[in-house]
């Protein structure tokens, strides 16, 4: 059994994850869906912009966000006046920082889905009067389904997964934004090195289950490119 204040971050980082996953598949959707069929000429450096945090260090990353939200920030600016106030170090400022960086694992699984379907299955529904919303909700919601599915584990796991975005602009406060990866990092400097194997294992085990999900619903995945 884990001790109390690993089960409070490991519930704060399943928490975390889900609300992230759900927020970028509302998000990622539309722009899945306008990277697969644009034609613009910014549709490559959107591209590279939503690509990004696959190679972009996470500590750097995490940095930038936290100079842009911090006080003398861009972004800091707005949010205090708007009354939001300042997002570092906050549960609000993770939920803003993981959706940036978990962006690719949601929209480039959905484009690889929007991109094979083709043409044919959406004139087939415009010869029978489905309007745009409704071709998209009936037709290419259903047949993009492995998609969807793969974007929603993918941006789960790297979510419980963070650490250098985490460190960066979340910091470790207890029960406000101390995650699993936090955690692990603290039992180690401490040299709890059983404790820190519990919470590992968990880890460990969950990743194993997202690939098992994930190559049993899609064989045939392809997560990028």
């Amino acid at each position: 059994m884990l001790p109390a204040d690993d089960l409070a971050a490991l519930w704060l980082t399943l928490k975390l994850a889900a609300t992230v996953t759900l927020l970028l598949l509302l998000i990622g959707t539309p722009l899945a869906w306008w990277l697969a069929r644009s034609r613009s000429w910014w549709k490559r450096p959107a591209q590279a912009v939503v690509a990004l945090p696959l190679i972009l260090p996470p500590t750097v990353l995490g940095f930038y966000l936290l100079i842009a939200f911090g006080p003398q920030g861009p972004l800091g600016k707005v949010t205090e006046a708007i009354g939001i106030g300042l997002l570092p170090f906050t549960y609000e400022g993770l939920i803003v920082a993981s959706m940036i960086y978990s962006l690719p694992f949601v929209v480039q699984p959905l484009c690889n889905a929007f991109e094979s379907l083709g043409e044919r299955p959406l004139e087939v529904a415009a010869t029978l009067r489905a309007g745009p919303l409704d071709r998209f909700l009936t037709v290419v919601v259903p047949l993009a389904r492995p998609g969807f599915l793969t974007g929603a584990v993918l941006g789960f796991a790297h979510t419980v997964g963070e650490f250098g975005v985490v460190l960066m602009i979340g910091g470790n406060i207890p029960g406000e934004t101390r995650l699993v990866s936090m955690r692990i990092y603290d039992h180690v400097e401490a040299f709890d090195y059983a404790a820190a194997h519990g919470l590992a294992g968990v880890l460990l085990i969950f990743s194993f289950l997202v690939l098992l999900v994930l190559y049993v619903f899609n064989p045939r995945l392809r997560t990028f490119g």
